[in-house]
C-alpha cells in the first residue's frame, strides 16, 4: 500500500540533510563493495549504462511502458520528477529478492541524493523518503512501530468489520441512481470506489467525517508528481495540521479507534512513539488505507466491464470474487512504482550491480505482468489463473502491507454487491479514454463513468 510523509518545521526539509534521530541510529559502516561485474551487467544507474527511462504517468499506456521497462532488464535506470536518477526493479524474481534483501534499507539516511544537493527543494517524492514511521524504519525501529499498528489489522479484527463494510457498501449503492447525470451516467470512482475505503479507514482512525474529503484531496496531491514546489510544501503543512487536529481531538475525547490507542501508548511510554512518528503513522494509514483500495476497486470494474466473459465466469461459479481481486492485484496493481528502498552497499540485484544509496522503486505494475512468472499470457486478465508465483502487489518480507486483509475484504464485498445490484453495469466510455491519475506511484484513473443499466 502507498505511503507519504508531511514536511513540517520539526521534520527534515527536502533541501537539507535530515537531523539525527536517537530512535534511528546512523547506519553501521558499509561493507566493501563486491567485485565489479562484467561491463554488460554494470549497474544502469552509472553514467554510460544507457539512457534512463521516464516513468509513464499512468492509464492505458502504462502496460506498454511497463513492458518496455521489463524488456530493458530486471533493474532499469529511470528519471524521477526533478531529474532525480533512480532504478526501477521490474521483474518478479528480482523484485521479490529486493523486497526481502537484508542489505536493502528503508531509512532515508541511506539516500545519497537527498543529502548531496541533487534533490531539489520542494521535491514531491521527498514525502515518501522522509516519513517518520514504520514505512521508512529498519530493524528494531520498524518492529517497534509496526507492532503499535498491528493490533488494528489482525485477521479477527478485520473479519469483524465485514458487517460495517457491507452496510456502507449498501448505502453507497442505494445512492448511485441519485448521483447519476440526466443520461444515466455516474462517476463510480467519486460516488463508490472512493467513499467506501475512505469511510472505513477514517472510522478505524477516529477521523471526523467533515475532514474526509479534504484529506482525500490532499492525499491525491501527495501521490501525484504534478504540483509545484510551493504547492507540495503547502499541502504538506495543511495535511500535517489536519492530522494533528485529529490527534488532539482523540486526545481530548478518546474512543475505540487506532488513533486513541496510539495516543495511549505514547502517554504510557513516550519512548514508544514520538510526536512526528504519530503524525507520520496517521498520514501513512490515511493515504494507504484508501488510495490503494480505491484503485483496486476501480481497476477491477474496468477489467470486468472490458472483458465481460470474465464476469460470467464468476456468475456461473467457475471463479470467485476473491479470484477477481487477486487477478486484479496482479494484472493492474493499485500501485505502479513505489518509492523508496536503498542498498546499504554496492549490491547485486537481479544480476545487476546497484551502487549504495541509489533510490530503488518497487515496480509492482511491471512485475505483475512478468511473463517469466505468469506465462506468455501475462498481459491477459484471467480470473481462473492459478499462477505458481504469488503476486507482489502488497509487497514481500518485513514490510509486507499490514492492510492487505482489509483491502481484500473491502474490494471483495464492494465488487460482489455492485454487480449483484447492477448486473448490467458497464463503462460509459471506452477504457482507453479514461484519464489517468498523473502519478508514477498511483495506478488509477481520475474518473470512472459508468451506466448502471443498459
Amino acid at each position: 500500500m502507498s505511503d507519504g510523509q508531511p514536511e513540517t518545521d520539526a521534520q527534515p526539509k527536502t533541501d537539507a540533510q535530515p537531523t539525527a534521530d536517537a530512535r534511528r541510529p546512523a547506519p553501521a559502516p558499509l561493507s566493501p563493495s563486491p567485485e565489479p561485474l562484467s561491463p554488460g551487467t554494470a549497474c544502469p544507474a552509472h553514467p554510460g549504462g544507457g539512457p534512463p527511462h521516464r516513468l509513464a504517468p499512468g492509464g492505458p499506456g502504462r502496460a506498454a511502458a511497463d513492458a518496455r521497462l521489463r524488456e530493458a532488464g530486471p533493474v532499469v535506470p529511470v528519471l524521477l520528477p526533478g531529474e532525480v536518477p533512480a532504478v526501477a526493479v521490474t521483474r518478479h524474481e528480482a523484485l521479490r529478492a529486493m523486497l526481502a534483501h537484508p542489505e536493502v534499507a528503508k531509512n532515508a539516511c541511506h539516500f545519497t541524493a537527498l543529502h548531496d544537493g541533487t534533490v531539489p527543494p520542494g521535491w514531491p517524492l521527498a514525502l515518501f523518503a522522509t516519513i517518520e514511521g514504520m514505512t521508512t524504519a529498519d530493524g528494531a525501529d520498524h518492529r517497534r512501530l509496526r507492532g503499535l499498528v498491528t493490533q488494528a489489522f489482525t485477521g479477527r479484527r478485520v473479519a469483524a468489520l465485514r458487517p460495517r463494510i457491507a452496510e456502507l457498501t449498501a448505502g453507497l449503492l442505494d445512492a448511485l441512481p441519485r448521483a447519476a447525470d440526466a443520461d444515466g451516467t455516474v462517476d463510480l470512482r467519486r460516488h463508490f470506489a472512493y467513499p467506501l475505503p475512505m469511510s472505513v479507514i477514517c472510522e478505524l482512525l477516529g477521523v471526523d467525517a467533515a475532514l474526509r474529503d479534504r484529506l482525500h484531496e490532499l492525499s491525491n496531491v501527495i501521490v501525484s508528481t504534478a504540483g509545484t514546489a510551493a504547492e507540495v510544501l503547502a499541502v504538506n503543512r495543511e495535511i500535517t495540521a489536519l492530522l494533528t487536529e485529529v490527534a488532539e481531538a482523540r486526545r481530548a475525547d478518546p474512543g475505540d479507534d487506532l488513533t486513541s490507542a496510539l495516543l495511549a501508548a505514547q502517554e504510557e511510554d513516550g519512548d514508544r512513539l514520538s510526536a512526528p512518528e504519530l503524525v507520520g503513522t496517521l498520514l501513512s494509514l490515511t493515504v494507504a488505507g484508501h488510495e490503494t483500495t480505491l484503485n483496486l476497486i476501480s481497476n477491477a470494474v474496468r477489467a470486468l466491464c472490458t472483458d465481460r466473459g470474465q464476469l460470467e465466469l464468476v456468475r456461473n461459479g467457475r471463479a470467485t470474487w476473491d479470484d477477481v481481486v487477486e487477478e486484479t492485484l496482479r494484472y493492474d496493481s493499485p500501485v505502479a512504482h513505489f518509492p523508496f528502498r536503498y542498498p546499504v552497499r554496492d549490491l547485486e540485484i537481479g544480476g545487476i550491480l546497484v551502487p549504495r544509496g541509489t533510490p530503488m522503486l518497487a515496480s509492482y505494475s511491471a512485475a505483475g505482468r512478468d511473463p517469466d512468472a505468469y506465462g506468455a499470457d501475462a498481459d491477459r486478465f484471467d480470473v481462473t489463473r492459478r499462477p505458481a508465483a504469488r503476486h507482489l502487489s502488497f509487497g514481500h518480507g518485513a514490510h509486507y502491507c499490514l492492510g492487505a486483509p482489509l483491502a481484500r475484504l473491502e474490494a471483495t464485498v464492494a465488487l460482489q454487491a455492485l454487480f449483484t445490484r447492477y448486473p448490467t453495469l458497464d463503462l460509459a466510455v471506452p477504457d482507453a479514454e479514461l484519464p489517468a491519475h498523473p502519478s508514477p506511484v498511483s495506478n488509477g484513473i481520475q474518473v470512472l463513468p459508468v451506466r448502471l443499466t443498459c
